[in-house]
């Protein structure tokens, strides 16, 4: 996925009566507004570098199409006419699905990435993908009427912890949840009624973070994310995903970390996924399972000595693996998502200073290390956007097939 698209000017000249300049400049107003917020039409004037009878012109045809609408600004005490502020309409929306070993997480998203609800279903077992329809088939039965009564729904996104073909819309492997070589998309389309779309986990939460949170306006960086199913990964190079010649690329939570430890799910011994992971760190806090949030309260409380020994083993072998990643990919950020996040400010000082000695010459220095902003929402954020990522490109003809 390129992120080149969104946030850029065009040129003043473009806004003529052409139909396809027009939809390109409907679809760079409406990201605009979707990932920038709400603006004023003078802002995006500004922004754009179009004339101000072309915004409205766009302006008014988005909240033809319900996509946006505006609002009178408060009084600023100025001399004249204050500029109206267009807000991307967050009624239209995007169901999510995060399958995991131990949970089904559901949520609706609208645009402006606005979460509007967000279930975690806990399971009492590694989910299938016919379980994991007819949980998720049972909640939206349940949401229905409010589905119906206050939102547009456009389409279906999931995030998957595995390797997956986006474009045929099926899972090759996710080894945790035990899916391999599985046609998802369509059962999932044909159950819930919406077209629906499929992307690694990593990967979207490296798009929604990029986004939305840490890495708004970095170019150039690494996206680790630890969870149930274990370490996944996304790297964002000069704006773009990299995705690899077969799109599978940036399983960084299958680098080796050490060579006499133990199996991997993949069949490696010693992955970063084994040796930075949370079932064991639950395993030395004596609990078996905790909610995407309750980990921070966790580590943020006083430790027994064996939790503490584990907590930092566990950093300094990250810290490892960050020193490698820093040096290979040399980005901007390095953002922590996940249980790493919670990990990562259990502390931070000691994390910090580990990846300056792991990292090539004073590479280590350099790079801004932080925890991803959207903490539990990420996923659920980044499911949205492959949704939303047609409406956004032509919003004109996505909004005719809807109605469709």
């Amino acid at each position: 996925m390129t992120l080149s698209g969104s946030l850029r000017p065009i040129s003043a000249g473009v806004g003529n009566s052409n139909d396809q300049t027009r939809r390109h400049n409907l679809s760079t107003i409406l990201t605009m507004l979707h990932h920038g917020g709400a603006q004023t039409r003078a802002q995006l004037t500004r922004l754009s570098g179009l004339n101000r009878s072309t915004i409205g012109a766009l302006v008014a045809e988005l909240v033809e199409l319900d996509l946006a609408y505006e609002t009178e600004p408060s009084d600023s005490g100025l001399v004249g006419r204050p500029s109206p502020i267009v807000h991307a309409n967050e009624k239209v929306a995007a169901i999510t699905i995060n399958p995991d070993v131990d949970a089904i997480t559901i949520g609706l998203v609208g645009l402006g990435g606005e979460l509007h609800k967000r279930i975690r279903f806990e399971t009492a077992a590694v989910p299938t993908v016919r379980e994991t329809i007819n949980v998720v088939t049972a909640v939206i039965a349940g949401m229905r009427a409010e589905l119906d009564a206050q939102y547009r729904v456009v389409g279906v996104g999931i995030a998957i912890p595995g390797l997956v073909n986006g474009r045929y819309g099926t899972v090759m492997l996710a080894p945790h949840l035990g899916w391999r070589d599985v046609q998802v998309a369509e059962p999932f389309s044909a159950a819930l009624g919406y077209p629906v779309r499929i992307a690694n986990d990593a990967g979207l939460a490296t798009l929604a973070e990029s986004l939305f949170g840490s890495g708004r306006g970095v170019q150039d960086l690494v996206y680790l994310n630890g969870s149930a199913s274990g370490i996944g990964g996304g790297v964002l190079v000069g704006g773009s995903m990299l995705r690899g010649a077969q799109g599978y690329a940036a399983e960084l939570g299958h680098t080796l970390v050490n060579s006499v430890g133990i199996r991997c799910h993949c069949g490696k011994i010693g992955c970063l996924e084994t040796e930075v992971n949370l079932g064991r760190l639950l395993a030395v806090l004596g609990r078996e399972g905790l909610g995407p949030d309750e980990l921070d309260e966790v580590l943020a409380g006083a430790l027994e000595p064996d939790a503490r020994a584990e907590v930092d083993r566990q950093l300094d072998v990250l810290a490892s693996a960050i020193g490698t990643f820093i040096s290979v990919f040399n980005p901007q950020v390095f953002i922590l998502g996940g249980s790493l996040g919670a990990l990562y400010e259990a502390n931070p000082e000691r994390l910090r200073a580990a990846v300056a000695a792991n990292a090539v010459g004073t590479l280590g220095e350099d790079v801004r290390i932080e925890r991803a902003q959207l903490r539990s929402r990420l996923l659920t954020v980044g499911a949205a956007e492959i949704v939303f990522a047609g409406l956004l490109g032509d919003p004109a003809a996505a909004s005719a097939a809807a109605v469709g």
